[in-house]
């Protein structure tokens, strides 16, 4: 449910489809990374109020688990999504399943019940304080078999991805059937060789009683006892938790008023244990929330069991210890917290559970984060998803952004001829590129020879020129000076001489030094044959163009000839540009024929001219605060003078990455 949500999160808004193409709506809302972003934390939010009817908890799942970036406006926003999928599964559920449209008594697919003791057991009590220490004690095994869990399903996707996916789709059908025959032979064997069979005693509701067919009562419960492979008046306990929907398993141990044997209930949590932790992975859409229910239920049945039989605690509730112990285990597994608690107080109506399970999930993920990490995390971590913590470690504050920043950069000029453009996309893999250019000390020489680079240095002038007449403004007030650089460009006034059409321009800019990139052709990398002093030359900043940008305007053909102006590009708008979005041409299906490598792009009506940065001398966790809350993917690190020195990407903020710089910058200190 939470997959689908979040799949029905990204297609929809898009009204778009590869399938039926034919059918075109013009909207032109919502077609931008970050809407889409969005959309897949509300859309993983419902999936989870619509399978626990819980609206509220599907939100706080979403922002627990669910996103890297959130905001205080997307609460709402998800909020009334989660709102809208319970209550629209409550309005069809209530009248497709039950015949009682508009009763709204069947919030969510998956309905823990009513937790209440007998009217005849006056000793009985859903929980005591005394509860406390043994819901603590369970929490702590939850932990700890959550963490086995998760190593044991760790080296078995490592294992899938060394051994089965890299073969045929095959091969991943084989196994899902090995994994379905496996389980089925597990079942039947288990019930009919392992089952205990057991008295049947059903319960006589009494004259003031009411059943309520939404809601499980206990003769609801106690119709899904099984049979199988006992004789007359009496139930195979075992076969009633594998013959039963998991659903309904639960349920069973939850509200059952006759008790499972503690053998059947262990035989059966280890081997459910070993199937879910099979199964999860397997290239099939199978859960993890209720098989880890169920598995923690039955170790909570068990933990009471326990305690009535050998300890003589004739007042607990075991419905309440299954409850625990499915809270327990499946904050072992995912290491949810709070999200969790209100899922599962949601899930039963019975506020009273809030302590205490609060209590049982903090204490399980504080034993399973010593020994491993969540089990989403691990599987982002193994796809290599640079998902992002909430915030660093105090310790990363040792670290700047000069640091953590990649140096060797991949960028582009204002004004580029097409073929450095298609080569730079053909050998890169980057999602942006800064727009650049050089700080030569013999510019003028240089705006005499060749139009390219006197376009570019022209620009250079005027977004320097704009600068210090900023910086003018401020020192009248501050009484303050620009910088050196600025104070140059001020008192120079260079005119731009236009090139002459007679020189061979094609011979300048396939001379190394005068080229933007050298050696730059499809088959080679832009930077493999830089010197040093090519490399780190320093690059005023002026902007940030995406490669969607780029490879859009290469497509259209948006470009001037070198014996034109800048001002007889074509320009495209805002729609035009994002008219493919979020399949954007690919550079490799380029037909490079139709281009002519000696045409120039003018990429600054196109690039981000404010785009967010940071000094080099930053703190990590400032700059973490900064890309996290604005949801950056690009963070250009600047020095003083407007120079660029660096980028920062998801990648260099992942707590891997930070932890490897750290012992980096340990070793080099000497701490």
């Amino acid at each position: 449910m939470i997959h689908s949500g979040a799949v029905v999160g990204a297609g929809l808004p898009q009204f778009q489809s590869l399938s039926l193409q034919k059918i075109q709506f013009n909207f032109p809302f919502f077609r931008s990374d970050r809407d889409k972003r969005d959309f897949v934390s509300a859309g993983a939010a419902a999936g989870v109020a619509a399978a626990f009817g819980a609206p509220i908890g599907g939100t706080l799942f979403s922002l627990e688990e669910g996103s890297s970036f959130w905001n205080q406006g997307l609460t709402w926003k998800v909020l009334f999504c989660s709102m809208s999928a319970t209550f629209t599964l409550n309005f069809f559920r209530s009248g497709i399943q039950f015949e009682t449209w508009g009763a709204f008594q069947t919030p969510g697919l998956l309905n823990f019940g009513e937790f209440r003791c007998s009217d005849s057991d006056k000793k009985c009590h859903l929980w005591t304080a005394v509860d406390l220490a043994f819901f603590i004690i369970i929490g702590v095994i939850g932990g700890l078999l959550g963490a086995t869990f998760n190593c044991l399903n760790k080296r078995l996707a490592k294992y899938r991805m060394r051994h089965v996916h890299p073969k045929p789709n095959l091969a991943r059908v084989l196994e899902s059937l090995l994994v379905a025959l496996v389980t089925t032979v597990v079942m039947f064997t288990g019930s009919m060789v392992l089952g205990e069979c057991r008295k049947l005693s059903l319960p006589t509701p009494g004259a003031n009683d009411t059943v309520v067919p939404q809601v499980p009562s206990s003769e609801a419960v106690n119709s899904s006892i099984r049979t199988t492979f006992c004789p007359n008046e009496t139930y195979n306990d075992m076969a009633t938790l594998f013959f039963n929907t998991q659903e309904s398993a639960i349920l069973q141990l939850f509200h059952q008023d006759g008790t499972f044997s503690p053998i059947t209930l262990s035989l059966f949590f280890g081997l459910y244990f070993l199937l879910s932790c099979w199964t999860y992975g397997v290239s099939v859409p199978s859960g993890l929330f209720v098989p880890s229910l169920l598995c923690g239920a039955a170790f909570g049945r068990l933990v009471a069991n326990l305690l009535k039989g050998y300890i003589g605690l004739d007042h607990i509730y075991s419905g309440t210890f299954a409850l625990i112990g499915a809270a327990a285990f499946l904050g072992g597994v995912v290491r949810m917290t709070i999200s969790l608690t209100v899922i599962l107080i949601e899930s039963t109506n019975e506020i009273t559970y809030g302590l205490p399970i609060m209590v049982t999930l903090m204490v399980a993920k504080w034993t399973g984060d010593f020994f491993n990490k969540g089990i989403y995390d691990i599987h982002i971590g193994l796809r290599g998803v640079p998902l992002l913590e909430w915030e660093t470690r105090p310790e990363m504050d040792k670290l700047r952004a000069s640091d953590i920043m990649e140096p060797n950069l991949t960028y582009v000029y204002p004004h580029t001829r097409i073929q450095s453009l298609v080569s730079i996309l053909r050998t890169t893999a980057h999602h942006a590129f800064p727009v650049v250019t050089e700080n030569r000390s013999n510019e003028r020489e240089f705006m005499k020879g060749n139009q390219l680079i006197s376009n570019n240095i022209k620009y250079k002038k005027s977004n320097i020129l704009t600068r210090a007449g900023e910086q003018r403004k401020r020192s009248q007030s501050m009484k303050s000076y620009p910088s050196s650089e600025l104070c140059n460009m001020c008192d120079e006034n260079i005119a731009a001489v236009e090139p002459d059409e007679k020189e061979d321009l094609l011979q300048q800019m396939l001379e190394r030094r005068y080229t933007p990139y050298p050696n730059l052709y499809p088959d080679q990398s832009p930077s493999e044959e830089w010197t040093m002093e090519e490399r780190f030359r320093p690059l005023t900043f002026h902007g940030l163009i995406l490669r969607s940008q780029l490879v859009t305007l290469l497509v259209r053909e948006v470009c001037y000839s070198e014996n034109q102006s800048s001002a007889s590009q074509p320009r495209l708008s805002h729609a035009e540009m994002a008219e493919d979005y979020p399949r954007f041409p690919d550079i490799h299906e380029l037909d490079l024929t139709l281009l002519n490598p000696r045409m120039i792009l003018d990429v600054t009506p196109y690039m981000n001219p404010s785009s967010f940065t940071v000094s080099p001398n930053s703190h990590v966790s400032q700059v973490f605060n900064l890309f996290r809350t604005m949801g950056l993917r690009h963070l250009p690190v600047v020095n003083a003078v407007g120079e660029i020195v660096g980028i920062i990407t998801r990648h260099n903020l992942t707590n891997e990455f930070l932890q490897a710089r750290l012992r980096q910058h340990c070793l080099t200190s000497g701490l």
